[in-house]
């Protein structure tokens, strides 16, 4: 259990469950960078591993408030055909909730659990746009360095930004 930064309330970490799918739902509906296609693709993985809990491709981490309701969630899981590395696919706290700290509590537990499997890298990516400049400061306050940029990926005049974080020495 972690108290967030206001101390009003406790914020819990645990594994995804089937009740968490309605609230995630809900909260990335209402995060302004995502359209109705990145929150069905959000979805679509949290199905795999709700559907298929043996598969490892998806690994999701929930984070709760004291009601025990999904507040933020990462979803992560290791690169095919890469030895210790890792990929970030999804971290989202519920608007009403973002500023106290819960995503650099989630992201840390995920590179944590890494440094205990002995993962060599997390890399993660994300847009140029201005949109994402809060997701892009996020990730260097939270040691992530850009490993590259990719012009025009998105579309034109959007780039994908690929952050990188070493995990080990």
């Amino acid at each position: 259990m972690y108290p967030s930064q206001g101390d009003l309330m406790t914020i819990k970490l645990r594994k995804l469950i089937r009740n968490d799918r309605s609230s995630i739902e809900n909260f990335l509906s209402r995060i302004n960078v995502f359209d109705d296609k990145d929150v069905a693709l959000a979805l679509e993985l949290l199905d795999t591993d709700l559907d298929h809990p043996s598969q490892k491709d998806y690994i999701h981490w929930v984070a709760t408030n004291d009601r025990d309701q999904a507040i933020g969630f990462v979803c992560y899981g290791p690169t095919p055909l890469t030895e210790g590395t890792n990929s970030l696919y999804w971290i989202a706290v519920d608007p009403d909730y973002a500023g106290q700290g819960i995503g650099t509590l989630l992201l840390q537990n995920v590179e944590n659990g890494l440094r205990d499997e002995n993962a060599r890298l997390l890399i993660l990516e994300t847009s140029s746009g201005q949109d994402y400049t809060l997701s892009r400061q996020f990730y260097l306050k939270n040691g992530y360095r850009i490993a590259e940029i990719i012009k025009d990926y998105y579309r034109e005049g959007e780039d994908r930004v690929t952050f990188l974080k070493v995990l080990r020495g």
